[in-house]
C-alpha cells in the first residue's frame, strides 16, 4: 500500500521488490502494526517526508536477502524493523546516547519504505531480533508502541501513581509493565468510552475515567498518548507537586495557555522523541518477562484504509495490524 500525498487515502500498487543496498536485508513482511503515527503521516500532519511513500513502522518479517556485510542476522531468521531507521552515528547526540534526537535521523514508513507491503528493505543495525513468546501478529505492536510506552514510562521517573491519557495500543501495554512494577495505574479515556475504560480495568487500572475528570488521589506522573493538548493541563491540574507530565506523541495539537499556579511546585512537562535502540534492547527483553500480553485486531493489506479510519475514529481496542 502506498501514499502519493498527504490527506489521501493509500492506493494498492504493483512494486518491484526493493533490492538491499550496502549493509541492508531484503525482509518478507509478516505483520505490520498500523500506528496512530501511521495517521499522521497519510493525514498530512507530518508532511516533511519521502512521497510517494509505503508506511508502516512496526514490521515483524524474515529475512530473504542479505547484502554485503551483513553479519547480525541470518537468512530465514524474523526480525523487527522499528521507527528509527537510521541515524548519522557520529554527532554529538549520537555520541552521547541519544540518538533518537540526530539531525540527520532517518524514519521508517516517512523516510524510508516501510511495512504496508510484501517485502521491505531495512539497515541490519536498527533491526532487532524478537522474543520467541509472541507470533507475528502479536509482535508487531511491540516495535512502537511498546517501544515508545516504555520510553515514556522510562521519563516518568519512579512514579507510584501513574496516569495514562488515552488509552490505546501503547497504553495497553505499558498499562501491563507499570502494574507488573507495581504502580497504581489511572487511565483517562475519551468522554463516555466506556469500551476503552473497561479494557483498562481488565489490564489492572485502580480508576478509570474521562480525559477531563479528576482522578481519586494526585499522580506522581502522567503519561499522554492521546495527540491532544489541551490533556496537558487536564494533566498537571491532576499531578502532585514534583510531578511530571510526558507528552509521548511524535505530534500533538496546540497546548492552550494555562496558569502558572498548575506549573508551579517543581511540576515537569516534557516529550519523548522518536526511541533508541537501546529502549529497543532492553524493552523485549522485559515484555517476555512481564509477560506483556498484546491485544491485536488482524487486517488483510488490502484493509489498511479501514484499519486507518477505525484507528482515526477510535474503534481499534488495543492495536490494529496488517497481514499481507
Amino acid at each position: 500500500m502506498q501514499l502519493a500525498a498527504p490527506r489521501s487515502a493509500l492506493k494498492l500498487a504493483d512494486l518491484p521488490v526493493p533490492r538491499p543496498g550496502p549493509g541492508r536485508i531484503l525482509i518478507k513482511v509478516r505483520a505490520c502494526g498500523v500506528c496512530r503515527t501511521d495517521l499522521h503521516v497519510v493525514d498530512g500532519d507530518l508532511a516533511q517526508g519521502k512521497m510517494p511513500i509505503v508506511p508502516g513502522h512496526e514490521i515483524v518479517g524474515t529475512v530473504m536477502e542479505k547484502s554485503a556485510g551483513v553479519e547480525r542476522f541470518a537468512i530465514g531468521e524474523r526480525v523487527g524493523v522499528p521507527w528509527l531507521g537510521y541515524t548519522c552515528g557520529t554527532c554529538g547526540y549520537c555520541a552521547s546516547g541519544r540518538e533518537n534526537l540526530c539531525d540527520t535521523a532517518r524514519f521508517t514508513g516517512y523516510h524510508l519504505d516501510g511495512g504496508y507491503a510484501e517485502y521491505t528493505v531495512a539497515d541490519q543495525r536498527y533491526c532487532f531480533a524478537l522474543p520467541a513468546a509472541y507470533d507475528d501478529a502479536t509482535a508487531a505492536p511491540l516495535l512502537c508502541a511498546g517501544l515508545i510506552g516504555y520510553r515514556s514510562l522510562v521519563m516518568a521517573g519512579d512514579a507510584s501513581r501513574l496516569g495514562i491519557y488515552g488509552f490505546g495500543a501503547a497504553a495497553h501495554i505499558v498499562a501491563q509493565v507499570a502494574r507488573h512494577q507495581g504502580r497504581k495505574v489511572f487511565a483517562f479515556t475519551k468522554p463516555g468510552d466506556t469500551e476503552a475504560q473497561r479494557f483498562a480495568r481488565g489490564l489492572g487500572a485502580e480508576w478509570t475515567g474521562d480525559s477531563t475528570a479528576k482522578p481519586p488521589e494526585e499522580l506522581d506522573a502522567a503519561i499522554i498518548f492521546a495527540p491532544v493538548g489541551p490533556l496537558v493541563v487536564h494533566a498537571l491540574r491532576a499531578t502532585a507537586k514534583g510531578g511530571t507530565v510526558v507528552c509521548a506523541g511524535i505530534h500533538m495539537s496546540d497546548i492552550p495557555a494555562f496558569p502558572y499556579d498548575i506549573l508551579w511546585g517543581e511540576r515537569v512537562v516534557r516529550s519523548v522523541a522518536n526511541l533508541t535502540r537501546r529502549d529497543g534492547e532492553e524493552f523485549l527483553a522485559l515484555a517476555p518477562k512481564v509477560p506483556v500480553k498484546t491485544s491485536v485486531e488482524v487486517f488483510a493489506l488490502a484493509q489498511a484504509n479501514d484499519a486507518l479510519a477505525r484507528l482515526r475514529e477510535g474503534r481499534i481496542t488495543g492495536a490494529a495490524v496488517l497481514v499481507p
